[in-house]
């Protein structure tokens, strides 16, 4: 059960901001239910909690497709932002801010960060010469290529040679190493983390944070002539976006977590570590590296043709469901292939047979019979402590499979004592106290069915204390059905 002597404390989690450059994908949506999921468990832990997410509109990938719609970047840019707010609420995420790298608080932070970096010492100019991939806004050195492409992207690679300031990312290796040693939980997964150390230990090279062959990005605070580099300017949401460097980013940072992608670990890790270093500003405490969602076992990406957007993955069987399956069906740090065939049988095995079953059948048989208070025995088989630690190493498919399990028991329950026989109504109270239960620690990964448990058991889904409160006996109404069961028509 939640412990009530913990202190209140703060919670901050950011997603990546992504680039505008299409509407919102899965691949969008699986980072940002995450990040939802997090927050609003934290909330329930009693945490000051903050939520990042945003988008990235800077860069010459933005500025190529801005071309193509014979649109300014500025204009192309503001006609996807709604996009992505719209798939958001339309997922139910609750954010506490959208952040744009065009917000002009956010152009004078990046101003504010080279300018320090460069006080600092550890900016200089030189002549950038080598290989770039724009889908991804990557520098790459021969070895990574395949085939002479991109290894995300798998299309060919510019090669460059311009005039650029470089930051001495070199300088941070012995650091950056330390970093790693101290903070074990610094890269999550362990696994990831390892190579992230292992290509450190190899040596790193200095880092292009300029560029002068467009103009689409911030300007260099002490040489005009040149924009900053994506990254440079991207990372430094996670600052921006709490006010730097006062209001909540003295409250919230260091960061608690940044969920990321795996492809985009080596900026998090790396290179955004030893900008703040350099800044003289602490490091967050996690980044976290999901995995990629497949598509028929190919990465889910606009550029390559395999994509599932936000209002496809909703309507196969609803918002609750999508967020459901997507952290149930795998490991969140590994890869998972999309399948439609799976998600339908997770919603109509898993929620309609376990979990809407439960519910429609207790509070049918709870209004035909009442509920009389007693001590719940019951729901101490729910292993909460458990199912926390889970979430807070990020193992968010066990702490759904140990929720799971007490379904299975309270199911189990009702089949053991048949209250439609007996008309138990202590019974009958047990069962809707642990529905009760399931709604608060089901509430960040499907929160709408959970608001809707709450509201026919007349209660507001508030802490994980309530847990431990006994619901108070009232007058129970049947359950609406929570979900339709899909039947999968044959060609």
């Amino acid at each position: 059960m939640p412990n009530k002597k913990n202190k209140k404390s703060k919670f901050y989690v950011t997603t990546p901001i992504y680039y505008p450059n299409d509407i919102p994908h899965i691949g969008h949506a699986y980072t940002t239910i995450a990040a939802d999921i997090l927050a609003r468990w934290h909330k329930l832990s009693g945490n000051e909690v903050f939520f990042l997410t945003g988008t990235d509109e800077h860069g010459k990938k933005i500025e190529k497709v801005a071309l193509e719609h014979k649109k300014t970047p500025k204009d192309f840019v503001d006609s996807l932002i709604p996009k992505f707010k719209d798939a958001w609420a339309k997922l139910n995420i609750k954010y506490d801010r959208f952040i744009r790298t065009t917000d002009k608080e956010h152009e004078k932070v990046v101003k504010e960060i080279l300018q320090k970096v460069h006080d600092n010492g550890d900016i200089y100019k030189g002549v950038y010469e080598g290989y770039y991939c724009t889908g991804c806004e990557a520098y790459y050195v021969e070895k990574d290529l395949v085939n002479g492409c991109c290894p995300i992207h798998k299309t060919p690679v510019e090669k460059l040679k311009e005039e650029s300031y470089f930051f001495k990312l070199s300088k941070y290796q012995k650091k950056l190493l330390e970093l790693y040693k101290k903070n074990k939980r610094f890269i999550l997964p362990v696994s990831r983390g390892n190579e992230i150390v292992n290509r450190v230990k190899e040596g790193i090279q200095d880092l292009s944070i300029s560029r002068t062959s467009f103009r689409w990005g911030i300007e260099i605070p002490f040489d005009k002539k040149h924009i900053t580099y994506v990254w440079f300017d991207a990372l430094t949401n996670y600052l921006s976006g709490v006010d730097y460097p006062s209001g909540n980013f003295k409250k919230f940072w260091p960061a608690d977590v940044h969920l990321v992608g795996k492809d985009i670990l080596w900026f998090h890790s790396v290179i955004w570590p030893a900008m703040l270093l350099s800044a003289g500003i602490k490091t967050p405490k996690t980044v976290f590296a999901h995995g990629w969602w497949t598509f028929n076992k190919e990465k889910i990406s606009k550029s390559r043709g395999k994509v599932i957007n936000v209002d496809e993955l909703i309507a196969l069987a609803g918002v609750d469901s999508a967020r459901y399956f997507l952290f149930r069906e795998t490991p969140f740090g590994q890869d998972g292939d999309f399948s439609e065939l799976v998600l339908i049988d997770r919603h109509n095995n898993e929620l309609a047979d376990k979990l809407g079953n439960l519910v429609s059948r207790v509070t049918t048989l709870a209004e035909k019979y009442g509920v009389d208070k007693c001590k719940n025995k019951l729901v101490a088989k729910l292993k909460f402590k458990e199912i926390n630690n889970y979430i807070a190493n990020y193992e968010l498919d066990k702490a759904l499979n140990l929720i799971f399990e007490f379904i299975d028991i309270c199911n189990e329950y009702v089949q053991q004592n048949k209250p439609w026989e007996t008309h138990d109504k202590k019974v009958l109270y047990e069962l809707i106290d642990s529905i009760k239960a399931i709604a608060i620690v089901l509430w960040p990964f499907i929160p709408e069915t959970c608001e809707k448990i709450a509201k026919n058991l007349k209660f507001e889904i508030k802490s994980f204390e309530q847990i431990e409160k006994s619901l108070e006996p009232q007058k129970i109404k049947k359950a609406e059905i929570l979900f339709k069961k899909i039947i999968i028509k044959s060609n």
